[in-house]
């Protein structure tokens, strides 16, 4: 007699059993589950600068808003935590349901990557797949250790890296006219 074992997959209401966890962060990505720690505070300190940065410039431009740490429910098996996000006005009025919880792709993702293969892993693999395959027109990899920005921008329909910034270099984007930083503002 054969026994066959079938993969686990994961849907978004599977994360009710870990209501009340607040030391973890639950994600699903093409329905497996990735628990990390919940960030520490450098992590968090380099995505409050960045949201602070993506805001001031929208407040500023009146194109848009940054959010930190907003969920986003592609579908039941897709849903993750980016760090920080940034969408359009136009944009963002397609992408929020009646709760006012994102279910689409923002123009921008900013990941800051945790310590630890796997994280790094996920969010060079894993969440770059995701973002490609759903929409997100660039996406940042921010690595406080090297202090650099890996920037992938959509190009015939996949995120691909264009470049690798550091901190003497400046940060712009198209989806974010007129926006400009130096890298090391973010840390």
């Amino acid at each position: 007699m054969q026994s066959t074992t079938h993969p686990v997959r994961w849907t978004t209401a599977d994360l009710a059993i870990f209501d009340g966890d607040r030391a973890n962060r639950y994600e699903i990505i093409e329905g497996e589950l990735f628990v990390t720690r919940a960030p520490d505070w450098k992590h968090q300190a380099v995505c409050g600068r960045t949201v602070t940065l993506l805001t001031i410039w929208s407040d500023q431009s009146g194109l848009g808003q940054a959010a930190i740490n907003p969920g986003i429910v592609f579908s039941e098996s897709d849903a993750v935590i980016p760090d920080v996000v940034w969408a359009s006005h136009g944009r963002l009025e397609q992408l929020l349901d009646e709760a006012g919880h994102l279910t689409a792709s923002p123009e921008l993702v900013v990941e800051v990557l945790s310590p630890g293969k796997t994280n790094e892993q996920r969010d060079r693999e894993a969440k770059l797949k995701l973002y490609s395959v759903r929409g997100v027109l660039e996406y940042w990899i921010v690595n406080a250790q090297s202090q650099s920005v890996e920037v992938y921008r959509r190009e015939n329909a996949v995120l691909k890296l264009v470049a690798t910034l550091y901190p003497q270099d400046e940060l712009t984007s198209p989806v974010l006219p007129g926006f400009r930083c130096l890298v090391s503002q973010l840390f």
